[in-house]
């Protein structure tokens, strides 16, 4: 009885949410505008290992490991593809639909599925090593250690199974809120220890061969009346540098910890369920409203803010040599200048949304959108006297308004919009 008036609290709440957005004005999404490009952005290739496109929210990117790149759909196929050419060299049918995935490391790629279900496979040719049953949905893809496989599953418990058999190691749970928004964080692994954040707020590290806790740290405390102002989810991977660790949650704050004992050295307010990048100077967010922020590491000084992609629901971060590139809700790829937040370039990959984080290796950007179309993108400089204009956003603010920029019709599409926060279960 207890559960079902749980459920139908949320019901109730999440309908309540979905009339007062309808009385709300929503911010439409800001038109694309143009500028003079320094980059020239080509596709290198693509690929697709399918999906329905549907707004799940679901935790499919790409990873990249040993000159391939791995990835996965939603209807269940597994692929991997060299990463130069994307020549595919093998590709599996789980017959499971997926939902968390890629991790890939020691020789493994591991998936997770809605049911709950684990697979690991052979990173050589796909095949099957074992497949796991565990309790919770699974909306990020599993760390791969030597020592552990470590899967985060939406009711706020961390696993880890051996990497060998599957079989389960140890458990560490976290109290989560009724009300959530879809989403979990990605587990890190580093040295002997896996870190996570949670949608109370909180960053844990536990301890990998045995899940104990090392520490715990609120990040963003639970304010408000209702349980919608009190959302404070860390819905992404926290970034683990050296002798630090860099969290952002929603609602919240972004913050830099202390590695070994969770100590906050500091921390800014901020709002982001798509997470952040690192680089040796700053980190970088994408925030809830769409503005991409530098921010100075050692301090949360903040450097620059591009406003000029606001509300086009945009992708976590990653960082190249000199660009800070995202993606957003109708598969354009973005990339800033490091340095500056200045637009620099621009392409577009499928025309979709693109949920997960695009990944760079090498000299490659790799972005996968929510049909599961997989583009490898390759930028060069353009020479000053060849610089074209390209249809982009406004440029960047340095503590100031941003400049004047001719605007155009933004391209056919309608905005996508986050959906509401939700409570938890099987499909959300």
């Amino acid at each position: 009885m207890r559960r079902i008036a749980v459920v139908v609290a949320l019901a109730t709440l999440t309908a309540l949410a979905a009339c007062s957005s309808k009385e709300k004005e929503v911010d439409p999404p800001a038109e694309l505008a143009n500028f003079p490009a320094t980059l020239r952005v080509q596709k290198a290739w693509d690929a697709s290992v399918g999906g329905d496109g549907e707004k799940l929210r679901l935790g499919l990117g790409v990873t990249a490991l040993d000159g391939r790149v791995y990835a996965a759909g939603r209807e269940g196929d597994v692929a991997a593809f060299n990463l130069e050419t994307g020549r595919p060299l093998w590709k599996v049918r789980t017959k499971t639909l997926l939902a968390g995935g890629t991790g890939a490391g020691h020789g493994l790629v591991v998936v997770g599925s809605s049911e709950g279900v684990v697979i690991a496979l052979d990173a050589a040719d796909g095949k099957e090593k074992w497949r796991t049953k565990v309790n919770g949905e699974i909306l990020a893809a599993p760390a791969v250690g030597e020592r552990a496989v470590v899967v985060r599953t939406v009711e706020g418990r961390l696993r880890g199974l051996a990497p060998d058999t599957g079989k389960e190691l140890w458990q560490f749970e976290q109290q989560i809120p009724r009300l959530t928004l879809r989403g979990t964080a990605k587990p890190v692994i580093a040295g002997d220890a896996a870190f996570c954040g949670f949608d109370n707020g909180k960053v844990v590290a536990v301890n990998l061969a045995d899940g104990s806790p090392l520490w715990e740290t609120t990040v963003a405390p639970s304010r408000g009346r209702t349980d919608l102002e009190r959302l404070v989810d860390i819905d992404s991977a926290v970034r683990v540098e050296g002798s630090n660790v860099y969290a952002v949650g929603f609602q919240g704050r972004v913050a830099m910890l202390a590695r070994d004992s969770g100590q906050i050295w500091w921390a800014q307010d901020a709002s982001s369920y798509r997470g952040l990048a690192v680089d040796d100077i700053n980190l970088y967010i994408s925030t809830a409203d769409g503005d991409v922020v530098a921010l100075r590491r050692n301090s949360g000084a903040e450097q620059w803010r591009q406003s000029g992609l606001a509300h086009r629901g945009l992708s976590a971060p990653v960082v190249t040599d000199n660009y800070v590139v995202v993606a957003d809700f109708q598969g354009y790829v973005h990339w800033l200048d490091k340095n500056t937040g200045e637009f620099a370039g621009r392409a577009q990959a499928g025309g979709t949304r693109v949920s997960n984080p695009p990944m760079a290796a090498g000299d490659r950007v790799f972005v996968i959108n929510d049909e599961g179309r997989i583009t490898a993108f390759k930028a060069s400089p353009i020479a000053v006297a060849e610089a074209r204009p390209v249809k982009e956003a406004e440029p960047a603010r340095r503590r100031g308004p941003p400049s004047a920029s001719e605007p155009i019709e933004p391209p056919a599409g309608t905005p996508s919009g986050e959906e509401a926060p939700r409570g938890r279960g099987n499909g959300g």
